[in-house]
């Protein structure tokens, strides 16, 4: 008779033993009226090895899964070859962070035929979720189930977006041996990171062009995936696996009168700060900059003044004049502009004559769009945010960083735009920046 038994309830690992066999194993809440303790499901291969370390006999009933004949036909590059031994060699779990357009997802198809169980992909957008299912589909002999996008249906191998993998995480608990995080950065959402505490798959896989956060949350999915086991940089692979690129940053000048405008509602915004005691060193402290506009009249202007600048910023007129030189510069090459804001994208297209992506580009434009921009027929397209991840891009050779934020991982996710393999091209990323303003300093601190 097995000294213990396992068994799935509710997002939770039920374990029914005595105390005494019970009672010492690190993460076991144990209620000894029951004899029965409980641990979170994500914890599941944690217990396992700890019992197996105790020579404990067990009676496991957690999974009732039947194996999978998986066999991908995709033949693994060097580097990808060494980001899914180090994940293997990691007993499975952990993170691998690679740039964009380096395969990322060719790694995750050959994790899902290594473990040979049925096995869930968890993705940020209903684009990605597409662009999963088809290669699920097109690459293994099973059953492709879709959570997400109209579809409610799990399978042997299912995709699944964020929003519906956290509304039915409770009931998934125990039906995949591995889950596959697309983007993992976005599980280190209060609400997402559920999602990981509630599978208890032992085989677990994140995959990002930028792992950490700003805000520190990465932490929280090292602690239910694992740390970051490969690591690679656009550098490390441009020339070989990537295109080569260049940075060329330019810094423009504000007009005068934009001068005037910037210096006045920056200064009201730092005036504040000098005469509070915020400093503005992390995120949380911007948080609680914003906690206290609801409250305080001149933190709100603060606010307000912050923001009145940076519009300055975003829009000056020389960013829109260099735009015109580099576009003319650059009129045989294929090219994007990235810019801040949904208003300035409509600006810089109805001022040049480009397509237009933004959030409110419904999916079959957005598709045209992109699909003429891979043709030919467009050879140069302006969006804000929606195409830094999530959305098969089509290859461009040209970027420019029109306006963007201090993010690291925007930067990253743009220059991956133009990063992929050509024949002899090299990538080019303009990065436009206005002198003397807040927004060269955070360039300066980014790079």
């Amino acid at each position: 008779m097995a000294d213990i038994t396992l068994s799935f309830a509710e997002g939770t690992v039920r374990v029914d033993g005595p105390e005494g066999v019970l009672g010492d194993l690190p993460g076991v809440d144990f209620d000894p009226r029951s004899e029965s303790g409980r641990v979170p499901a994500y914890r599941y291969a944690a217990l396992r090895a700890a019992l197996r370390g105790r020579g404990v006999t067990v009676d496991d009933d957690v999974f009732d899964l039947s194996p999978l004949d998986l066999t991908s036909a995709y033949e693994l590059r060097p580097y990808q070859q060494a980001a899914l031994a180090a994940w293997t060699d990691a007993d499975r779990r952990g993170v691998v962070e690679l740039p964009t357009g380096s395969g990322k997802t060719v790694i995750g198809l050959a994790a899902v035929a290594a473990v040979g169980k049925p096995a869930l992909v968890v993705v940020p957008t209903v684009d990605l979720l597409e662009q999963w299912r088809e290669e699920l589909t097109r690459e293994f002999d099973a059953d492709v189930g879709q959570l997400g996008g109209g579809t409610q249906r799990v399978g042997e191998l299912t995709v699944a977006t964020y929003d519906s993998a956290y509304l039915r995480a409770d009931e998934l608990g125990d039906r995949f041996g591995l889950v596959v995080f697309d983007e993992v950065h976005h599980l280190g959402g209060e609400g997402y990171r559920d999602i990981g505490r509630l599978l208890a798959a032992p085989a677990r896989l994140g995959l990002t062009a930028t792992f950490e956060r700003p805000d520190g949350a990465h932490e929280a999915v090292a602690t239910l995936l694992g740390p970051v086991v490969h690591r690679l940089s656009p550098d490390d692979l441009a020339g070989d696996h990537l295109a080569p690129y260049d940075i060329k940053r330019l810094e423009v000048e504000l007009t005068p009168e934009e001068r005037e405008r910037y210096e006045e509602h920056q200064g009201t915004f730092t005036d504040y700060l000098a005469s509070s005691s915020i400093e503005l060193r992390s995120g949380s402290d911007y948080q609680e900059l914003v906690k206290r506009s609801g409250t305080d009249p001149r933190a709100r202007e603060a606010l307000l003044a912050k923001q009145r600048a940076r519009e300055v910023v975003l829009t000056a007129q020389g960013k829109l004049d260099r735009l015109e030189t580099l576009l003319d510069r650059h009129r045989e090459d294929r090219l994007l502009v990235f810019t801040a804001s949904t208003d300035l994208v409509y600006r810089v297209s109805e001022r040049f004559l480009m397509p237009a992506i933004t959030h409110e580009t419904g999916t079959d434009e957005r598709r045209e769009i992109l699909e003429r921009f891979r043709a030919g027929t467009y050879s140069r397209v302006v969006t804000a945010n929606v195409l830094d991840e999530g959305v098969d891009v089509p290859d461009a050779t040209v970027g420019i960083l029109l306006a963007g934020s201090g993010s690291e991982r925007e930067f990253t996710q743009r220059l991956g735009r133009l990063l992929r393999p050509g024949e002899g091209e090299r990538a080019l990323l303009y990065e436009l920046v206005t002198a003397e303003t807040a927004e060269q300093r955070v360039a300066d601190r980014r790079r």
